[in-house]
C-alpha cells in the first residue's frame, strides 16, 4: 500500500485528469430528433378526448416498446419522474388526510408528491443495507389512516418488494415504486419498478437513460392506467366526453412528454442494457480494488436481486477508522476525487415538515381537519437514515461519470492512498475523531 504524503498536506494527487462526464447520447438519438424536427410535429397533444389525447407517433412508439422491454401492459410516459408520482399518487384513489407511507431518505419528490393531494407523508425507516424502505418500519407505522405505500429502490437496488406487498395485501393498500434511480435493475427475475401497482421511472439527464427530462409510468391495472392518462393531460377537460363518471383526483394537468423526448428514448431504450452493464463492470473493478479496507463497506447486492448503479453506495465505521467522514471526503476530494457525498437530507428535516407549512401560512394540511393525528417528524423517527446523513454514509456518483477501467483504477488508487495515511488524518485533527 502506498505511503506517499496526502494530496491534502502537499504531496501529489493520485487522479491527474478529470474524469470523463457520462454522455449516453449518439448519432442515434441525434438522427432521431433531428427527423422530428424536420416533421415540424414536436407534440402532438390535444387536451380534449380525440385521438390525439394520446399523443402523436413518438410518444405512442416509446410508450408501446417500454410496455414490452418492462414486460407490463401498460407504459405512459410524463414530463418527469416528479410528475409521475403526482400522477401515481392521484392515480390510486389517494383522498386529502390520508397518509402514505415513504422513506425519509430520497430526493424530496417523493414525498412532495404526497402532499400535492393534501394526504400526509408518513416516514419510516431504512434498511441499513440496502437503504431501501425497512418493511418492519413500514409496518410499525401503519394506523387507520394509511392508503399506500412509497417504495424507492435508491441508488439502483430494489427495495424488498416481496416484503412490502405483503403488507400491502394485508391491510389493503396501494404501492407505488419510485424507481427513478434503478431503471433494468431485476428483483427475483422480475424488472424492478414493475411488482408495484404503479412503478416510475426517470429519464433526466443524470439518470442510465435520459432524455432532458422526463419520466415512464408502468403498470398492469386498467383502471390506474386510464387515470394516469388523465391526470396526465388535462382530465377536467376529458371525463365527460369520455364517458369516466368516477371523478376522484381528476384534476389534470400538462404533464405530456414531446415527440423530440420520446424519439431520443426509443433510442436510449434499445441501449439500456448495456448502459447497466458498465456500471455493474465499475462497479465490480471498485469492489475489488476496495475489497479489504478497514472501516469501508462497499455495496451489498441483495439475494436473487442486481443493482444498476445510479450511485456507488459505502458505508463508514468511523469509530474503527478514528477519523470522521468529513475528513475522509475532504482527503479524497484533495485526491482529484469528485462525486462524493454524505447521501440524501433526510427529508423529514426539511424546514417544510418541521414547521409544518406547506399550502400558504397557516400549516395546510396538518393543521386542517382532514388530517386526523398529530404526525411527529421529529428527529429520532428514522434513526437509520439519520445517522447515515449525518455520519456514516458515503457515496459516489455514478451516473456523472463515463468510468472507463482507467478511472476506476484512479479511483481505487485514491482510496488506498487514503486509507494508508489514516495515521496522519488522526494525527492531524486529534478532536475529529469519530464524529
Amino acid at each position: 500500500m502506498s505511503t506517499e504524503k496526502l494530496a491534502l498536506f502537499g504531496g501529489p494527487k493520485a487522479i491527474t485528469e478529470p474524469f470523463q462526464r457520462y454522455n449516453s447520447l449518439g448519432k442515434e438519438e441525434v438522427e432521431a430528433a433531428r427527423r422530428v424536427v424536420e416533421s415540424g410535429n414536436l407534440s402532438q397533444f390535444l387536451g380534449c378526448w380525440e385521438p390525439d389525447f394520446f399523443g402523436g407517433p413518438k410518444v405512442r412508439e416509446f410508450e408501446k416498446q417500454c410496455a414490452e422491454y418492462f414486460g407490463v401492459k401498460h407504459a405512459i410516459t410524463v414530463n418527469s419522474a416528479t410528475s409521475g408520482l403526482i400522477a401515481a399518487i392521484g392515480a390510486v384513489g389517494i383522498e386529502p388526510g390520508d397518509e402514505v407511507i415513504v422513506p425519509p431518505w430520497t430526493m424530496c419528490a417523493s414525498a412532495t408528491a404526497i402532499l400535492h393531494w393534501n394526504a400526509i407523508p408518513v416516514f419510516a425507516d431504512i434498511d441499513p443495507v440496502t437503504f431501501c424502505l425497512d418493511p418492519a418500519s413500514v409496518e410499525a407505522n401503519i394506523t387507520p389512516y394509511t392508503k399506500a405505500i412509497m417504495a424507492v429502490d435508491i441508488f439502483g437496488h430494489s427495495a424488498d418488494m416481496d416484503a412490502l406487498m405483503a403488507i400491502a395485501e394485508n391491510h389493503g393498500l396501494k404501492v407505488i415504486s419510485d424507481t427513478a434511480q434503478a431503471p433494468g435493475a431485476l428483483y427475483k427475475g422480475k424488472l424492478a419498478g414493475t411488482l408495484a401497482h404503479v412503478g416510475s421511472y426517470s429519464l433526466n439527464y443524470h439518470k442510465h437513460i435520459h432524455t432532458g427530462e422526463g419520466g415512464i409510468l408502468v403498470t398492469n391495472d386498467d383502471a390506474i392506467a386510464e387515470k394516469l392518462q388523465l391526470i396526465r393531460n388535462h382530465a377536467e377537460a376529458v371525463v365527460a366526453d369520455k364517458g369516466v363518471t368516477d371523478l376522484r383526483n381528476m384534476l389534470g394537468y400538462n404533464f405530456r412528454l414531446g415527440e423530440i423526448e420520446c424519439a431520443i428514448g426509443i433510442e436510449q431504450l434499445k441501449k439500456l442494457k448495456g448502459f447497466v452493464a458498465s456500471r455493474q463492470h465499475a462497479a465490480a473493478g471498485l469492489a475489488a480494488g476496495l475489497a479489504g479496507l478497514a472501516g469501508l463497506r462497499t455495496p451489498v447486492v441483495q439475494p436473487d436481486c442486481t443493482h444498476v448503479y445510479y450511485g456507488y453506495p459505502m458505508l463508514l465505521d468511523v469509530a474503527q477508522l478514528g477519523v470522521s467522514r468529513a475528513r475522509i471526503i475532504e482527503a479524497l476530494e484533495a485526491e482529484g476525487l469528485v462525486g462524493l457525498g454524505g447521501g440524501y437530507a433526510n427529508v423529514h428535516l426539511l424546514p417544510m415538515y418541521q414547521q409544518k407549512i406547506a399550502y400558504g401560512s397557516s400549516g395546510f394540511p396538518w393543521s386542517s381537519d382532514i388530517c386526523r393525528r398529530d404526525v411527529s417528524y421529529a428527529k429520532g423517527i428514522c434513526p437509520v437514515a439519520e445517522a447515515l446523513h449525518d455520519t456514516t454514509y458515503l457515496g459516489f456518483e455514478m451516473c456523472l461519470h463515463q468510468l472507463t477501467d482507467p478511472e476506476v483504477e484512479a479511483m481505487v488508487r485514491a482510496f488506498r492512498k487514503v486509507w494508508a495515511n489514516l495515521d496522519a488524518l488522526r494525527s492531524a485533527l486529534p478532536t475529529d475523531r469519530g464524529h
